[in-house]
């Protein structure tokens, strides 16, 4: 059955509900409820999962006492894990058959237990170095199994909600801007919650803390979802197919360019979020007090970024805000590398040297978090186009592959990054008075080697075959 046109309603009959009608053809209540719903389901995961992105290393290294090579293993191997379960979960969730669908069970029922292994993740377990690795890998292992099992789930949901371009665009839109005021959020209990990097009580009120927001947006999410999640559209299920979808996942050149872009975009965030509480006090000489609160302006520039890059994909095309949002975090990137630090001996606002220069990282900074937000936006806007090329639209699988790649080299940039730290002789106790290697090596995780993995996405996409799919649905109203 060929796909269905992104300008024809979907009416499906699953499991003996009535007829179900595209959301994009419903009245503004409906669908505004939707929206809202989906923006919240991406909050209490985004917001851990910027903690572990920002702290989590900072946390092993300064809270937990272990080396950075150390630390970045355990970051590597949680990743690989996440990995391996994302196909098994997008397997499973695919040949899910409940009354309310295939996706909500699996997102109502990990919700309470993601809330307390998330919790458990800042938590110091006792004993020496090689038994607090292996607990830590453990709990990283089971919450991460958890998360799966919620934003897999949700995330397949997009291209099943609707068949509409601009709708599914909104969703992500709506999605990552839930994601990217709970990271807010994270920022905000790092900064009052977490001035003493290396106390360890503090990061586990701030885990505890974010277990409960974890719950509470994950399960108002699968509230609000309800009436269209559990009729929407399903995949279909043939024998062989998953034999099947793995041959033709790797003849989906649309996907496998969606796949190129989400990785290479994700790495590049991914390094400078874990290099970028070190780069600040140490590279930058601004207080480890001032390190926390200084993310504020990423986030909200991002937050910015997202509806901007909204409007010109409505109106210009995903592939051209691609390429301006690119440019700009690229700029951003190259600044960092090259901005001058301030004088630690005065109060960041203390002259007029240090005010220029808290200038120029404040600005830079937020021209790196406006472009950065087309890492959250772009790929999963692309993905739906990608999945309805497949006449069968596993969403769930699709989903997990990409997830599942990214995850992957995720974990060895991760790796890549602790040993680097190791290598250049980078030691957190040391604080600012490192060696100039390990400022070099810092600055280049912040700079040169995002900003040529940015490069290289745009290089995958440079024969997107998007032509005028921006326009269509365009009279859909909020």
């Amino acid at each position: 059955m060929p796909p269905t046109s992104p300008q024809t309603p979907v009416i499906s009959d699953h499991g003996g509900s009535t007829g179900y009608i595209d959301p994009a053809d419903l009245g503004p209540g409906p669908r505004g409820r939707m929206l809202w719903a989906y923006g919240m389901g991406d909050a209490g995961t985004g917001m851990a999962a910027s903690l572990i992105g920002f702290y989590l290393f900072i946390f092993y290294t300064s809270a937990v006492g272990m080396p950075p090579w150390m630390a970045g293993l355990v970051l590597m191997l949680a990743r690989l894990w996440d990995a391996i379960n994302d196909p098994v979960i997008g397997w499973l969730s695919d040949k899910t058959k409940t009354p309310w669908g295939p996706r909500l069970p699996w997102i109502v029922g990990s919700a309470v237990p993601l809330g307390f292994a998330m919790a458990l993740m800042w938590w110091v377990p006792p004993g020496g170095l090689w038994l607090k690795f292996a607990i830590f890998v453990l709990i990283s292992m089971v919450a991460n199994s958890l998360y799966t099992a919620v934003n897999l789930p949700y995330s397949a949901l997009a291209a099943e909600l609707t068949t509409s371009v601009s709708l599914r665009t909104r969703l992500n839109t709506a999605r990552f801007t839930g994601s990217i005021i709970a990271t807010l959020v994270g920022a905000l209990l790092g900064g009052l919650l977490l001035r003493d990097h290396a106390d360890a009580a503090s990061y586990w009120r701030v885990g505890m803390l974010s277990g409960v927001i974890i719950t509470l947006t994950t399960l108002i999410c699968s509230w609000g979802l309800a009436p269209q999640a559990k009729n929407c559209q399903t995949p279909t299920s043939e024998p062989g197919s998953t034999r099947r979808l793995l041959r033709r996942v790797r003849s989906n050149g649309r996907f496998l360019m969606v796949l190129g872009l989400y990785l290479l975009l994700w790495c590049a965030l991914q390094l400078m979020q874990t290099a970028a509480l070190i780069y600040l006090p140490v590279v930058m000489h601004l207080p480890e007090s001032w390190s926390n609160w200084i993310l504020m302006p990423f986030i909200l520039s991002s937050l910015g970024g997202l509806w901007i890059w909204n409007l010109v994909s409505q109106r210009l095309g995903r592939i051209r805000a691609l390429h301006w949002g690119t440019t700009l975090w690229i700029v951003g990137c190259l600044a960092a590398m090259m901005l001058p630090p301030l004088d630690a001996a005065v109060h960041p606002t203390g002259s007029l040297a240090n005010g220029v220069r808290l200038a120029l990282l404040l600005l830079t900074i937020m021209t790196a978090g406006v472009g950065a937000a087309t890492a959250y936006l772009i790929p999963w806007s692309l993905l739906p186009d990608a999945i309805d090329v497949d006449p069968e639209r596993p969403a769930g699988q699709y989903s997990a592959w990409m997830v599942f790649t990214q995850k992957i080299c995720i974990s060895f940039a991760l790796f890549f990054f602790g040993n680097l730290m190791s290598l250049s002789g980078y030691q957190a106790r040391l604080e600012i008075l490192q060696p100039t290697s390990a400022l070099v090596a810092i600055r280049l995780c912040m700079g040169l080697i995002p900003a040529l993995l940015i490069v290289l996405g745009l290089v995958v996409m440079r024969r997107w075959p998007e032509r005028g799919l921006h326009r269509l649905q365009a009279g859909v109203q909020s």
